[in-house]
């Protein structure tokens, strides 16, 4: 059996009970709140009871202070720090978020060393084991050497009663002797240090390897503004600075007074029985307390009363001064009384403005005090003074109107601020903490969060208007509902040439609206076609803003709608990518505040009606820019299939596919929903059904076209909610650097893009709560069989899928690669790289369910080129002409029978190795 240890007084007795106390760490470290509670309070009120003689102790023992103003020090930390954690949890579960699914566990840190210092020996170490107790941390305390006794037996005092309580044996514990080896012995086994003291100590604690918690000299300067009540501010600091004879590291020490109020100042003081000293007298003062050597207070001077420092400087003072003041305006290191003094002597500073005041103050305490304290007496009606002085101070405490000595340490003259005898400066005074050291330094919090899925959203247009003929209806609203004055049409050349604006302008005109048109846009929208129309608009201010035509005309509408009502945006800005779109980094500003916006498609493919993005490219890069938010949702969507009767060929099969693809991407998406997914299959069951109808008959077939106009809308409301995916990430690129329209890049990159997702272990999956595993393949499956192809088994329900959808491009004569579509290949080419790192910074690129790799876009982008042709170009080397940077990212699972006949499965077994 091992040998109790009842004395420390060596390395090895120090070794021995600090295995002691690790045992007893973790006994109690089990401990329930509530007996943790009742020993600290039994601690708390030994404490309590014993306050004056461990005053007197500490008096006696070092000679320093006020026994009176120790008495209150010691109930202070026993009292007010009792009582600010009192009905705190700090055992097991602190903290539960159910609907997050997060719980929050304190755990103690082990055993804290503590050192004390001499200033406050006995009121520091009630402080610190009772903080220790309430956090379940054993607690070995190193006393400062002159205060030895007084510290040991305050730790006795706590320690019995605890135990009575029921605390384990050798969680309280103390070094009866110490050496600077039994020091570096405790400070490296330790868990955490506590250091309150010198800056050598401090030092010393922050090189040991132990994480640690120090303090930093205080060299508080206040500033009397010329606004403060001069009694109050003089009678708080002599209060301050004479209590415990300003041992508090918080307490002033000196004063900065505006230039209009000095003399006024002065004679308060004077009044109060504070001695101003002459040039002479202040020389021998400042000898009395200052180490120049160190710049820091002589040991001898700590503490002492203003008659003792006089004695010791051998001048005459007045009988009971309470505070001796040197007038001075030094603002060097090197003068005394631009330093820390630790006992009743002020330095007093003049200056002629407030700005200067603040220069001086943050000279003083940043080069002695840095990060500590900084004082203010203002009329608190003056807030640009008190948050300019907020502003200005690098200090962890701010204090206005308040003696510092009792502000500083907190709960005295302030209430929400902990109560502390451990007062860290932060960084600034090369401490790890700012603030009020207490319990929440102890403890180790762990989070344990459950898995949740993300909360999703149904956001549509204010109205949406759908039937044939419903325009004229819907149009009312502007005048019955809005009150609509002015509206700005926007739509392009072709539609205004063709009159298809001027029923919608006869009706506004009826009703009393004055309308303005704008239609210099082209086929392609480009940010300088908005540019254009953005003088008119201004011109005209509209109160409503119309878009009538495809996707070009609504998302340049979108753009300048965005321009007219926030001109100060800068447009890169707004086209910053985002994971989430509520979590993004640039806000979009709030739009609808000058104008409304309405949209009346007149094809059938973008539903940018119903939708928060926009698609506008720049004319002088080709760079195609999606942009996405909320705030860019139309208030009105009017879906009238009247308005797309006479949809050209080319517009009809290239809008109808992005139809496809829209609902198609939105149904796999990461963010699809069960309030989307019906949107989704809706929509791509009638593209399959009506598209080649309504391409074929166009007008003839009106049935066809209603329900494609109905799909656009629909898709459009399932991807305004579940959002896109890398074929539209692609699609941008490619459309935008060889000038494919939208909906045929869509097309010639669809079936790639679907059996890449459709990989059951690919190399990333996309990352969003609610989807759990990579489960494409069973979506397209789901699909198919919706719109009845479906085979013997899944995979043959998933290659029926990918037929029709080649069979659909084959229908309404779009190509079968980007090659047929006639993209010379050197072009193609030599923007593959370019365009493969853009298509994955593409805003879509974030709700795919699989998370693409650059390669694998690029690899991507060469399958839809070559098409039927892939492998046999990869094995002439043609298809791979740079070889790839990572192993082919589609795996054993990208195997598709098409027609019968199964695609070879070009696998790369090993990394290649980097060209030198």
């Amino acid at each position: 059996m091992a040998k109790k240890i009842d004395r420390i007084d060596s390395v090895e007795t120090l070794e021995a009970k600090l295995a002691e106390m690790r045992t007893a760490a973790a006994v109690y470290s089990k401990f329930t709140q509530e007996q943790v509670d009742e020993i600290c309070k039994q601690a708390a009120m030994a404490a309590d009871k014993a306050r004056i003689p461990l005053a007197k102790m500490a008096q006696a023992e070092t000679g320093m202070g006020v026994v009176e103003d120790k008495v209150i020090k010691n109930n202070y930390a026993s009292e007010h720090v009792h009582n600010y954690f009192r009905h705190v949890r700090t055992c097991g579960v602190i903290e539960e978020d159910k609907a997050f699914g997060t719980k929050r566990i304190a755990e103690p840190v082990g055993i804290v060393g503590a050192v004390t210092p001499t200033t406050n020996p006995t009121s520091t170490c009630i402080f610190k084991i009772l903080i220790c107790l309430k956090t379940r941390n054993a607690i070995l305390i190193s006393p400062h050497p002159t205060a030895k006794r007084c510290t040991i037996e305050a730790a006795r005092i706590m320690k019995e009663a605890a135990e009575k309580a029921g605390l384990p044996e050798n969680i309280i514990c103390w070094m009866d002797e110490s050496s600077i080896e039994m020091t570096q012995v405790m400070m490296r086994e330790v868990n955490l240090i506590l250091a309150t003291g010198g800056a050598g100590m401090v030092k010393a604690a922050y090189s040991s390897g132990t994480p640690a918690i120090g303090v930093g000299p205080g060299n508080c300067n206040v500033i009397f503004d010329d606004s403060c009540d001069i009694k109050n501010a003089v009678s708080s600091t002599i209060h301050s600075k004479t209590f415990d004879n300003g041992m508090i590291c918080a307490a002033e020490q000196h004063v900065t007074v505006l230039d209009s109020i000095y003399d006024k100042v002065k004679k308060e003081f004077q009044d109060n029985r504070c001695y101003f000293l002459n040039q002479e007298e202040a020389v021998k003062i400042g000898e009395v307390f200052f180490n120049a050597a160190t710049h820091g207070v002589k040991a001898t001077a700590v503490g002492r009363s203003p008659a003792q420092l006089a004695a010791m400087a051998g001048i005459q003072i007045p009988e009971g001064t309470k505070v001796l003041i040197a007038e001075t305006d030094d603002l060097s290191h090197d003068n005394p009384w631009a330093n820390e003094k630790l006992c009743p002597v002020l330095g007093m500073y003049r200056a002629k403005t407030f700005e200067q005041a603040l220069d001086i103050c943050y000279k003083l305490v940043s080069e002695g005090g840095a990060g500590h304290s900084g004082a203010l007496y203002v009329d608190p009606t003056e807030r640009e003074k008190i948050d300019a002085f907020g502003a200005k101070m690098q200090t962890a405490r701010v204090l206005i109107n308040m003696p510092t000595s009792f502000g500083g340490i907190g709960d005295l003259y302030n209430f929400d601020t902990a109560p502390s005898l451990t007062l860290g400066p932060g960084s600034w005074g090369g401490s790890s903490f700012a603030g009020q050291t207490n319990i929440h330094q102890l403890l180790n919090i762990k989070t344990v969060a459950e898995r949740r899925e993300n909360m999703l959203w149904l956001r549509l247009p204010e109205k949406v208007y759908f039937k044939k003929g419903c325009t004229p209806v819907a149009l009312r609203e502007l005048k019955d509902y809005y009150h609509s004055k002015k509206a700005f049409i926007v739509t392009d050349a072709n539609l205004f040439e063709m009159g298809m604006c001027q029923p919608v302008i006869d009706q506004l005109t009826e009703m009393g609206i004055a309308t303005s048109i704008f239609y210099d846009i082209r086929v392609d929208p480009q940010i300088q076609d908005a540019m254009k129309g953005l003088p008119a608009m201004h011109e005209f201010q509209p109160d409503v803003i119309i878009a009538i035509g495809g996707g070009s005309a609504i998302d340049t509408a979108k753009i300048m709608w965005l321009m007219y009502e926030h001109p100060e945006e800068d447009f890169l800005d707004l086209a910053t990518v985002f994971i989430d779109i509520r979590k993004r980094v640039y806000e979009f500003p709030k739009m609808g505040i000058k104008a409304k916006l309405v949209c009346i498609p007149t094809t059938a493919g973008t539903g940018s009606e119903v939708t928060p993005f926009t698609i506008i490219s720049d004319a002088n890069t080709g760079a195609k820019w999606p942009l996405a938010d909320y705030e860019l949702l139309p208030t009105m969507a009017i879906v009238d299939a009247d308005n797309m009767m006479n949809m050209p060929k080319g517009v009809t099969r290239a809008s109808g596919y992005d139809v496809l693809t829209h609902a198609v991407e939105a149904y796999v998406s990461i963010m699809a929903s069960d309030y989307t997914d019906g949107f989704a299959l809706t929509a791509i069951k009638s593209v399959f059904n009506y598209l080649p109808r309504a391409y074929k008959n166009g007008a003839k077939d009106p049935e066809a076209r209603i329900k494609m106009a109905d799909a656009s809308c629909l898709a459009g409301i399932a991807f305004a909610n579940a959002m896109l995916g890398v074929n539209h990430s692609l699609a941008h690129k490619l459309g935008g650097w060889h000038h494919i329209p939208h909906g045929t890049a869509n097309a010639l990159l669809f079936t790639e893009i679907c059996k890449y997702n459709a990989q059951r272990t690919p190399t990333k999956m996309g990352t969003f709560s609610q989807y759990q595993y990579p489960h494409a393949f069973e979506r397209y499956v789901e699909i198919a069989e919706y719109c009845g192809m479906k085979g013997k088994n899944d995979q043959e329900t998933f290659n029926n899928f990918i037929k029709a959808a080649e069979d659909l491009k084959a229908a309404i004569d779009i190509p079968a690669s980007i090659h047929d579509y006639g993209i010379d290949e050197k072009a193609f080419m030599d923007g593959l790289d370019e365009m493969s790192e853009n298509a994955f910074n593409d805003e879509c690129t974030g709700a795919n369910p699989v998370y693409p790799l650059i390669s694998e876009i690029r690899e991507l982008y060469l399958r839809a080129y070559w098409g039927k042709d892939y492998d046999a170009k990869v094995k002439a080397g043609i298809a791979a002409a740079k070889p790839a940077m990572f192993p082919n990212p589609f795996g054993s699972d990208y195997e598709v029978k098409m027609n019968g006949v199964e695609l070879p499965n070009p696998a790369v077994t090993e990394e290649p190795t980097e060209k030198k």
